[in-house]
């Protein structure tokens, strides 16, 4: 038994007429999904950096070389605004991790790249944030891990539309 079985078996009580199960699958998926960013937080954290840094340093450094994207790209790849993109890149060019230059194809826009001392950072910050996800993910069982792998993708495909 759980916290959220607590509160259902509440709610069961007080309203039996309710069908509860999908709120135990979301309450529960909702308490992981809290459990799981404080721990990818804190090897982030150690690295210097914020999620969303994180995500805009390893969508350059997994493009492969050159390490190089448009700000467009890259708002379009992280599913972000334009403006947002330009906060988090001014933090990451301030830190010496990505550099910006003008792309010759069109000098009315810029060009990011990961700096040397960026693509150490985003190697050593995501092989130890994929060992944190692996050891989190040891308390699934066998094929466990597939299973809700292709049952999160299912559900977000369907509710995504």
């Amino acid at each position: 038994m759980d916290p959220i079985d607590a509160i259902l078996a509440q709610w069961r009580q007080e309203r039996p007429d309710l069908d509860l199960s999908a709120m135990g699958v979301f309450a529960r998926l909702s308490r992981l999904v809290r459990l799981v960013e404080t721990a990818v937080e804190e090897v982030f954290t150690r690295h210097g950096l914020r999620p969303g840094e994180f995500d805009v340093l390893a969508a350059l450094r997994r493009g492969g070389s050159p390490y190089t994207m448009i700000p467009s790209e890259l708002s379009a790849e992280l599913m972000m605004s334009r403006a947002g993109m330009t906060n988090r890149l001014d933090r990451l060019e301030n830190a010496g991790l990505v550099a910006r230059t003008l792309d010759p194809g069109d000098r009315r826009s810029f060009r990011i790249t990961l700096t040397d001392r960026g693509l150490q950072v985003i190697d050593v910050t995501v092989t130890e944030h994929a060992a944190n996800l692996a050891r989190l993910a040891q308390a699934l069982g066998p094929g466990d891990a597939e299973t809700l792998n292709r049952i999160t993708r299912e559900m977000t495909q369907a509710l995504s539309g």
